[in-house]
């Protein structure tokens, strides 16, 4: 999308983000697996931390959590939720600039890994994560899976539907599927009585399970756990989500991580 860079998600729906999406990534599970795997006080780095809808909870929990965001609104927004400063933030771009670590887990949650959209970012991110990691530490990935006739398909395809329409406004999503690429791109039109137009773009380059275990194995990170959701269902042919959990090679699990490895 011509004039889309790593902020443009952010602000353009750092407004909108908690009310939207209040539903996605399941709160208390995630801070009872981050808890899990850091251990108590641990120390948490989450990329793409946004709002904080996930990382003050984490701090309320007694982890010592760090977020990065390239999106000075969200990162506003955080620092309404979080007034006592508990969690630290960093402004930054995932691809190029993590904070220095060791830490115990990074968390990089509800496909915040798609939205890295270059070629070898998402590799590249692997390296990063695992230059960072304290000995017997997680990255813990949460990302859909993509539907096999997509994963598979090389056309372009595109959709319009209506989102959400009230008495006093209409939100459209227009898209663009370009399948050869895995690339899907598009906005959120808004129309409101009073707030006359307001567009909300977002890209992102999607992968499949055994695409990020590649780039995992090319970072030295293996396939420790996987799991249909947070909170530890089983990973089946049939789930649409994913929580992969990947670990040093050479490096045992960590407690609670065990269960559930192996992928489909």
């Amino acid at each position: 999308m011509r004039g889309y860079d790593h902020r443009s998600y952010g602000d353009g729906f750092a407004d909108v983000y908690d009310e939207w999406y209040a539903d996605v990534t399941d709160v208390d599970a995630t801070v009872t697996r981050m808890v899990e795997l850091a251990g108590a006080g641990g120390r948490v780095l989450e990329l793409g931390v946004g709002t904080g809808r996930l990382a003050v909870p984490m701090a309320d929990a007694g982890l010592s959590v760090v977020g990065i965001d390239s999106s000075e609104a969200m990162l506003a927004k955080l620092g309404e939720r979080d007034p006592a400063g508990l969690v630290e933030t960093v402004r930054g771009d995932i691809a190029s600039e993590l904070p220095i670590g060791p830490f115990d887990v990074v968390l990089v949650a509800y496909n915040t890994i798609f939205n890295l959209l270059g070629e070898h970012d998402q590799p590249r991110l692997f390296e990063h994560v695992a230059e960072r990691l304290a000995p017997g530490g997680a990255f813990v990935v949460e990302a859909f899976v993509p539907a096999s006739d997509v994963a598979d398909g090389t056309a372009t395809s595109s959709e319009v539907t209506v989102r959400s329409m009230a008495v006093d406004h209409v939100v459209l999503s227009v898209s663009v599927n370009r399948q050869d690429e895995q690339l899907a791109e598009g906005q959120f039109v808004q129309f409101s009585q009073d707030g006359g137009v307001r567009l909300r773009p977002w890209s992102i380059r999607w992968a499949t399970p055994d695409q990020l275990d590649a780039m995992a194995s090319a970072a030295r990170l293996r396939l420790d756990a996987r799991f249909g959701e947070m909170a530890g269902s089983a990973f089946t042919d049939d789930s649409t989500q994913h929580v992969s959990i990947y670990r040093r090679v050479g490096e045992g699990a960590g407690e609670g991580a065990g269960e559930g490895a192996g992928g489909r």
